[in-house]
């Protein structure tokens, strides 16, 4: 049985897809590319597909993960490109590899997040994230099943930072004026409870007042191992290829050595 890992989007409108929605879509590509998937045992077998740690709905993301199983074994990059012209467009499936390692989903322990504040000023935005990071904790309430749940919001946060730049929008078609925009890069381990972007924008509310006049526009730049020397997350698909590349260069060297 092979296994193949997937890196895909949700870009414009498509942000507002449930997973559920994007269950649905992907399941259809499957068909529609006739995949020799594996199917679970029982009563009502299922396509033997493991999703990882989606992003909420109304984020966008440029680095979901899922893991199907074939029956039959396919090139990885031709498989990615069957499967992407059979999504639609904003759901876009842009990279595979075999499974070569074990446990992706545990390699998935921080995300990289953007955080587009139309209406705030850059220094606004840097003053509120100085004082959330100088906070001990940031208590944030979130409803749940169960009631509402009161947590800590700034353990999870690793680094809160503003880019180098202003943006503005300029363009008469979407705004009647130019305005401000701050941008948000936030790094955030992957916790229990979980702490969400709009956890943080609750916390930047309640020690700061920052309160954008418009909802914040939220993407997932990246997910990942969070690597402590170096404050980065790591590409969780990186082991898998290095695997695949080890064994490629191996194969001829063998070859080579191998008794007439």
């Amino acid at each position: 049985m092979q296994r193949i890992r997937l890196r895909y989007t949700k870009r414009g409108r498509l942000r507002f897809t449930s997973h559920r929605d994007f269950q649905r879509a992907f399941e259809r590509a499957l068909r529609r590319a006739e995949v020799p998937m594996a199917y679970s045992a029982g009563f009502t077998p299922h396509p033997k597909v493991s999703y990882a740690n989606a992003a909420p709905t109304g984020t966008g993301s440029e680095a979901e993960y899922l893991e199907i199983a074939l029956t039959a074994p396919r090139d990885p990059e031709q498989l990615r490109a069957l499967l992407d012209a059979s999504m639609p467009t904003g759901l876009d499936i842009v990279e595979a590899v075999e499974a070569r390692t074990s446990g992706l989903a545990d390699r998935l322990t921080a995300s990289v997040w953007e955080l587009r504040l139309d209406g705030v000023h850059p220094e606004e935005a840097r003053r509120a994230a100085d004082t959330f990071k100088a906070a001990e904790t940031v208590e944030v309430q979130r409803q749940a099943k169960n009631g509402v749940r009161t947590f800590d919001a700034r353990a999870a946060v690793v680094s809160l930072e503003i880019p180098d730049l202003t943006e503005t929008h300029s363009s008469q078609a979407d705004r009647p004026t130019d305005q401000p925009c701050a941008i948000l890069r936030l790094v955030v381990r992957h916790v229990t409870p979980a702490v969400r972007p709009d956890d943080v924008l609750s916390g930047l509310r309640a020690v700061a007042d920052l309160a954008p006049p418009v909802p914040a526009a939220v993407t997932r730049l990246a997910q990942g191992l969070f690597d402590e020397e170096t404050g980065t997350v790591t590409d969780p698909l990186a082991p898998d290829r290095e695997a695949a590349e080890a064994l490629s260069t191996a194969e001829p060297t063998a070859a080579a050595t191998a008794p007439a």
